[in-house]
């Protein structure tokens, strides 16, 4: 996963906390902010290779207006990072690509994950469950991963990395050059190894006071200077702060994300 891997584009489909921004009842000057940044949906993305491979993190609930913003048309798999519902009830909206595919859509992430999809989303994940005629559900195959134990989706090789959540389990992503986590209270020695190299990385920042599942603002700051990419993107952000004053207060090199925002390697 060194300097001759093929490039790779992030693009930020939402970057808010499980409340998204604005938060429902808030008239804060964040949630009133007139500035398009500080308008947050849940988190998600979309990591294309060199080779056109489209891999979608998460489906978030969301998931129909940040793909139709970002004009994203095909994805070859999902990666799940948990199972937390502003990370996967968007599943539905994955019908749109599974109707125009041959074969289901490759669904990737942790067996606990992949359990919760089972449960809560039956029309979908059991087999004996099947549309009827003139309807369609959203087709998928799914496929556990362990963390630390690359799999390949075509051309492209894909590195999880587990990270703790509270009593979630989560896994990250390394593509290439670019690694993506979200959701973690901490950075564990396995996961800064699985980092040494990385040129982009994606970190969430919850608050500026200490959180029991979440990364503060100021620990993953100290988390970023300790990687040294040479682009670190803060997501998961809450109406806590306004996009414009926190990247003008954060050190070189890192940024807050915002939703549509684009990186290219």
């Amino acid at each position: 996963m060194g300097s001759l891997t093929p490039p790779v584009r992030l693009t930020f489909l939402g970057t808010g906390t499980s409340f998204g921004v604005p938060q429902i009842g808030c008239g804060c000057n964040v949630c009133r902010s007139t500035d398009p940044r500080d308008k947050r949906t849940r988190c998600g993305a979309v990591i294309e290779t060199g080779a056109g491979t489209r891999l979608l993190i998460d489906t978030p609930p969301e998931l129909r207006l940040q793909l139709v913003a970002a004009g994203i048309h095909h994805i070859d798999a999902v990666l799940y990072t948990h199972e937390h519902a502003d990370h996967i009830h968007g599943i539905d909206d994955l019908r749109a690509f599974t109707m125009r595919r041959a074969v289901p859509l490759p669904l990737y992430g942790e067996e606990a994950t992949l359990n919760t999809l089972r449960g809560r989303f039956p029309y979908i994940m059991d087999e004996a469950l099947r549309p009827l005629p003139g309807t369609t559900r959203p087709e998928g195959t799914l496929i556990a991963i362990e963390p630390g134990v690359p799999f390949r989706v075509q051309d492209t090789e894909v590195l999880p990395i587990a990270v703790p959540h509270g009593r979630a389990s989560v896994v990250g992503y390394r593509v290439g050059d670019l690694a993506y986590i979200t959701d973690a209270k901490l950075l564990p020695d396995s996961a800064r190894a699985a980092l040494v190299g990385v040129r982009v990385l994606v970190l969430n920042a919850l608050l500026r006071d200490p959180h029991p599942t979440h990364l503060s603002i100021a620990e993953a700051v100290a988390v970023a200077q300790e990687i040294g990419a040479e682009r670190t993107y803060f997501t998961h952000l809450t109406h806590e702060n306004a996009h414009a004053a926190l990247a003008e207060e954060l050190p070189a090199g890192i940024a807050p994300a915002y939703d549509g925002l684009v990186v290219t390697l």
